[in-house]
């Protein structure tokens, strides 16, 4: 482990293969958790038609991918859209995304660590007749997460992808049975653009939640200095947890159709259109679809807190957060300081308002998903527009109009829309204050980064001086 001129310490390098980030990011999306909970609104919206609604939103998400991929080819970095934005518009504009991004992923964590003590405290009342008080088990399960990545990138991602082909194959089990037992009902219809209610309209309806679906496809950007080779494998391991995770999904769209025998109705009366399913279909195996919730759920958690706590761990690193996050455990050479911080802040935010506001984990998933992930989505956009701008500054010979533009930009425009779809005005409280809840949290991340830039000037320089696979 060696020191650079910063002062501040490194991770572990190649303690991940490409094999491992790939789970790593399969893990952070968590299919079962994102599929349970969003498929019934999405099919509400594209009608039988949903699987195409999920298919544009994976095209949409490689524009994106391809954004993170060439930054990645030339500056892997644990800093990710922190390090990419501040090296393209300047240390105030790296300063002010650290800030943001962060929180949002944090608020944003809140919602996998509520449904985690939610979901499992379903499971063991439906199966066992247990009562336990779901916030205990949300305890329970940030205190196991909390102590495997501390404890080492290579342990606790080993246990992610354990339990992430665990949860792949009950959910697989479950759709090949749903389809065997419906096996009258199978058509092509959930493929063809006739089968979309209202046509592009339909599609549109859809969209912003099948875009949401996919929320953790940047997992292994953040994985960069520990992997092997991540000027090659971290591209890689963003365009194929894509498609895999595409595919998988108009997979279970079909089979949970099929076994509704495309009944759009019944789809979206469904509170969790899969679990409900399969229990038609096979009620003595309906353990399958609850152990594939909680397997996906603690194998987020997991992917979640390695990733995105190493953003606020490099961003104090170089100076642009608080220097106590920035520490790296001497014995396992994780960030721990960023990581515990990370997931107690999230912990917290769920039991302050699932506690004493009383919100139930189901509503405060939604409630807390949906304001972290317009932060999330604002830095996707703000770094698709730093790609051309940072190519064109360090990398002019190499500029590509198709790659470094054209690309970045149509998904920027793509991307407007599930942002609108957050923010537009007319919802329901609490969703109606989230707008202007970003809006305020970015105007204090833009007067945190000017003041933070104008009190270093050699901050300029910190920004992206850890680069993955280069020593000091």
């Amino acid at each position: 482990m060696s020191t650079v001129s910063s002062g501040g310490v490194r991770l572990k390098r190649d303690s991940l293969g490409l094999s491992q980030i790939i789970a790593s990011t399969l893990a952070n999306i968590a299919p079962a958790m994102s599929f349970f909970f969003g498929f019934g609104l999405i099919a509400s919206g594209a009608g039988v038609g949903a699987p195409i609604t999920i298919l544009v939103a994976m095209i949409v998400i490689l524009f994106l991918t391809n954004t993170l991929a060439q930054f990645s080819k030339y500056r892997p970095s644990t800093g990710s859209f922190v390090t990419f934005i501040g090296m393209s518009f300047g240390p105030t504009a790296g300063a002010a995304a650290s800030l943001f991004v962060v929180t949002g992923y944090c608020i944003a964590a809140a919602s996998v660590v509520v449904i985690a003590g939610g979901w499992a405290a379903t499971t063991l009342q439906t199966f066992l007749h247990i009562n336990i008080p779901w916030q205990v088990l949300s305890i329970v399960a940030t205190a196991v997460v909390g102590f495997l990545v501390a404890r080492g990138i290579g342990l606790s991602t080993t246990w992610a992808a354990i339990f992430f082909y665990f949860e792949l194959a009950l959910l697989l089990v479950g759709a090949v049975i749903m389809l065997v037992a419906n096996h009258g009902a199978i058509s092509m219809a959930p493929f063809e653009f006739s089968s979309v209610t209202g046509g592009w309209k339909g599609i549109g309806l859809g969209f912003p939640l099948a875009i949401y679906l996919f929320i953790g496809w940047e997992n292994s950007a953040m994985l960069a200095e520990e992997t092997t080779d991540p000027r090659r494998n971290v591209p890689r391991a963003l365009i194929t947890g894509t498609l895999s995770i595409g595919i998988l999904y108009m997979f279970l769209a079909f089979a949970t159709e099929t076994a509704f025998h495309n009944n759009v109705t019944a789809i979206g009366n469904s509170a969790i259109p899969f679990v409900d399913a399969f229990k038609a279909s096979a009620a003595g195996l309906l353990i399958v679809a609850y152990l594939a919730g909680v397997t996906s759920i603690f194998s987020s958690l997991i992917g979640l807190t390695n990733a995105q706590a190493r953003i606020l761990f490099n961003s104090s690193r170089e100076g642009l957060l608080p220097e106590f996050f920035g520490k790296v455990h001497p014995q396992h050479h994780t960030p721990h300081s960023a990581m515990w911080a990370f997931i107690v802040i999230a912990l917290l935010i769920v039991l302050g308002f699932g506690t004493f506001d009383n919100i139930d984990p189901v509503t405060l998933f939604g409630e807390t998903g949906t304001m972290g992930t317009i932060p999330v989505v604002i830095t996707y956009l703000l770094t698709n527009l730093a790609l051309p701008v940072y190519m064109l500054r360090y990398h002019r010979n190499e500029f590509s109009p198709f790659k470094h533009l054209i690309v970045p930009l149509l998904g920027t425009a793509f991307m407007l829309f599930p942002l609108w779809g957050l923010v537009q005005p007319g919802q329901p409280a609490p969703f109606n204050i989230y707008p202007y809840a970003t809006l305020a949290l970015f105007a204090f991340a833009l007067i945190y980064g000017a003041i933070l830039a104008k009190r270093n000037p050699d901050l300029v320089q910190r920004i992206g001086s850890y680069v993955a696979d280069e020593e000091y």
